[in-house]
């Protein structure tokens, strides 16, 4: 069964100020849970352009994910190659201008691959979600 996850944070920062950092994966482990960054392929233009693969590392436990979306300003989205038991991991981050500042929508979808575990993969990437949009919000 699909699984869904939905985070909404705000930044006092303009959305072009919170899409860099989204664009800059050697800037996530600054401002967020995550371990580490590597980028393992370059992307379409530009280094982590569409299709870069970046790796996150966290605990023991790697990422691998593809960046799928860019519209400056607007919308970044990544799938996750491997790393997790998860199948068609995919996540948006949605920026809309407001009041000066930013609203931050976060969201992804996946299927475990371990049935009976949606439930938990579920709860724990949207704890963890949480806390790197709240990094995000805070840092921009």
């Amino acid at each position: 069964m699909v699984q869904r996850i939905s985070v909404h944070v705000r930044s006092a920062a303009p959305a072009d100020a919170v899409y860099k950092l989204l664009r800059d994966g050697a800037s996530w482990p600054t401002w967020s849970p995550l371990g580490s960054f590597e980028l393992v392929r370059e992307g379409e233009g530009e280094p982590e352009g569409l299709g870069a693969v970046r790796l996150f590392k966290t605990n023991g436990i790697s990422s691998y994910e593809k960046i799928v979306a860019l519209e400056p300003g607007r919308r970044f989205g990544y799938s996750l190659e491997r790393g997790l038991p998860l199948r068609d991991y995919v996540a948006y981050v949605d920026l809309t201008p407001r009041d000066g500042g930013t609203d931050i929508h976060w969201h992804s979808t996946f299927t475990p691959k371990i049935p009976g575990t949606g439930w938990f993969y579920r709860r724990f990437l949207g704890s963890f979600v949480k806390k790197v949009a709240a990094g995000l919000a805070a840092t921009a």
